[in-house]
């Protein structure tokens, strides 16, 4: 039997009480290999436990009601609220009607999703001619697991199932009928692509995205190179001393840099943070961060302190908006990938499966998908030799297998250990170009833009692109941008812990440099640092701090893996820490500035704000709602002032409640 992945049952569904990575079977089967190891404080699934402040992800019986994790609703503070007001309870009970329900607070299964993507609707045919098998496939890997279940159907009945391609995504853009059940706007492709490709657009994003129109701004995004650093990317650059140094200039300033404190492998994680936030290239940096869950190395693992931001650097980052073949080729010689997954320990004589399984089961074709564990073993045979030296990757031949190898369709005769090293890499290059990678590729990238359970026939347009163009990624997204079924999908992706703090930030365009006259004890880092390393401890809480999973699936890319009580309120509460500067180290407008000029009565300044921040005008009975936080007798037309009666704080962090600023 296979080894099955974290909470993956024999049948290969995923199954929140089955044993834990480290306790399934990870060693090769003649028990000479190694497991990797356990980053500290995690459990078992990967998430910060709940004695740690940990809420997600949460993995549950999709066919049940989820679990409650923390025992019930946290508090919501209420600091801008005189004491004399009505009780913290009406603000609470205002803020989940904002948010969608009490269901979606207290993770009430697959009701919680109704309340982002609504009952659903039978699908209408957007122009296929023929009927499409939106049959499951033979194999099931993480995220269609987690969708398999009573918790998914909501989303199914809302996903179109079918779609046309055309010349242009504006064309498309331009013919696709949004037919689901949601809160966003369904007529406004401008703020559907400024969603869904980058992790939260800002008023820069959409003037551009009107400037430049949507086939100029997505050939511009795909041209990463021709976009200016900003400056909160150039003081990352300069800040993050780290990033940029080699093994050799690490190694060689280690007992300086541990002095101060710094790490590098603890820079990694904040240099993404970094770039997710301020960059300009934001279909980039969501290209990174897919390729950080599909290609995953854990961010920190024992022996990977100098080389992890090195794999980040020179495999994903140089192939993000590249060929994929290139990327999983170069992964495959990089030391962080080779001692992650035990490869440096697997020689002719004492063969560690591990890098070979996963090169299969989530770097390639996928899980269960055509190669048995004769194919394993072949594979982990054929990569014996590759090893790794002074943290450096090198092949040695006196430790090559050598004998005929055939692995699902791929054989050579492998006659020599000098020949050795050439044979992997053309198995590389066939694995990445398998028919089978094209279709797992394609419906990663397609749930990670379209849809939780994206339709059959965009994957296989998609998959199709894939192999005519040899694995080029920015072709693919091509194929995907200019069908329907993209275009079609308003509503159906909700964001994930970590693009949620994100969002928020890009939302309320928050500055890298520190205001005036802030102070800090730390010398050795500078404030922007210092800021990342607390948002980056705000991402562990949401179990969703970048690279972190410990385990090699990466995190779930599916909304069922994260409903959680204490996330969500964690989030709306981390949203108000935001709007008020609470993280001093960067620069914040004061909240009553957002809008120059501010209405002077509650409903109209309200939709400046809405419109401002999260790119929509609410509906009536969400207005209502935010307005009764500030006084139960509020309404459209009661007089404000610009800081909203002295309740304005408040009223943005409502606004970053509504399932507007939660769905992608």
């Amino acid at each position: 039997m296979p080894r099955r992945r974290p909470g993956q049952g024999p049948d290969g569904n995923y199954d929140p009480y089955a044993d834990s990575y480290y306790e399934s079977g990870y060693e090769d089967q003649t028990g000479t290999g190694r497991r990797p190891s356990a980053a500290r404080g995690y459990d078992r699934q990967g998430a910060i436990p709940a004695d740690r402040g940990g809420s997600g992800p949460h993995f549950y019986d999709p066919g049940t009601a989820a679990r409650t994790y923390g025992g019930g609703l946290p508090d919501i503070e209420d600091d801008d609220f005189d004491d004399e007001e009505p009780s913290n309870w009406r603000r609470r009970t205002a803020m989940i009607a904002i948010g969608g329900g009490a269901a979606a607070l207290i993770g009430g299964g697959a009701y919680a999703v109704t309340q982002f993507f609504g009952e659903g609707t039978a699908p209408s045919n957007t122009g296929a001619e023929t009927p499409v098998d939106t049959a499951a496939p033979a194999y099931v890997d993480q995220n269609q697991s987690l969708m398999n279940g009573q918790a998914g159907l909501g989303i199914r009945k809302n996903t179109p199932t079918t779609g046309n391609s055309f010349g242009t995504p504006a064309d498309a853009a331009k013919n696709a009928k949004v037919t689901a059940k949601t809160v966003l706007p369904t007529k406004d492709p401008v703020r559907h692509l400024a969603t869904r490709l980058t992790f939260g657009p800002n008023s820069k994003t959409i003037a551009e995205i009107n400037k430049l129109g949507i086939n100029g701004w997505i050939a511009k995004q795909l041209k990463p190179e021709t976009i200016p650093l900003t400056r909160g990317e150039q003081k990352a650059d300069a800040e993050l001393v780290t990033w940029a140094m080699s093994y050799e200039q690490l190694k060689a300033q280690r007992e300086d840099l541990d002095k101060k404190g710094i790490q590098a492998d603890e820079q990694n994680v904040r240099y993404a943070i970094a770039k997710q936030i301020f960059s300009d290239r934001q279909l980039f940096e969501m290209m990174v961060d897919f390729f950080g869950d599909y290609f995953h190395v854990a961010a920190f693992h024992e022996g990977n302190e100098l080389t992890r931001a090195a794999f980040e650097r020179d495999v994903i980052r140089k192939h993000a908006l590249g060929n994929y073949v290139d990327m999983f080729v170069a992964g495959n010689k990089h030391s962080a990938l080779l001692k992650y997954l035990d490869q440096n320990e697997s020689t002719k004589d004492a063969i560690n499966e591990n890098l070979a399984r996963e090169n299969l089961e989530l770097y390639t074709v996928g899980a269960f998908n055509g190669y048995t564990e004769v194919d394993v073993r072949q594979a982990a045979m054929l990569q014996t030799g590759r090893s790794v030296r002074d943290n450096q990757y090198v092949y040695r031949p006196e430790q090559h297998y050598v004998g005929p190898i055939k692995i699902m369709g791929f054989s050579h005769p492998n006659s020599t250990a000098e020949g050795g090293e050439a044979v992997q890499e053309a198995y590389f290059r066939y694995l990445a170009l398998h028919p089978n990678t094209a279709r797992y590729m394609a419906q990663n990238l397609a749930t990670r833009f379209v849809s939780d359970v994206p339709p059959k026939s965009l994957v296989d347009a998609m998959a199709k692109t894939y192999l005519d163009k040899k694995s080029n990624i920015p072709a693919v997204l091509m194929t995907m941008l200019s069908r329907t079924e993209f275009w079609a999908s308003v509503g159906q992706k909700v964001r994930r812990p970590g693009e949620y703090l994100v969002a928020t930030y890009r939302a309320l365009e928050i500055g890298a440099d520190a205001p005036a006259g802030f102070t800090s004890n730390n010398t050795n880092v500078s404030p922007m640092v210092q800021g990342l390393g607390d948002i980056k401890r705000k991402l562990e809480e949401f179990g969703h701090a970048p690279m972190e999973l410990p385990t090699p699936n990466g995190y779930p890319d599916v909304y069922v893996a994260w409903t959680s009580a204490g996330t969500m309120v964690n989030q709306w509460n981390d949203a108000y820490n935001a709007v008020t500067g609470g993280r001093r180290q960067f620069t914040w407008q004061k909240p009553e500035a957002i809008i120059a000029n501010p209405p002077a009565t509650a409903g109209a300044y309200l939709d400046a704000l809405t419109k401002k921040l999260i790119n929509v005008t609410l509906d009536n009975d969400r207005r209502l709602a935010i307005l009764h936080i500030v006084s139960p007798t509020m309404t459209a037309s009661t007089p404000v002032d610009a800081t909203f009666n002295g309740a304005i704080a408040s009223v943005i962090r409502a606004i970053f409640a509504t399932p507007h600023h939660h769905l992608r």
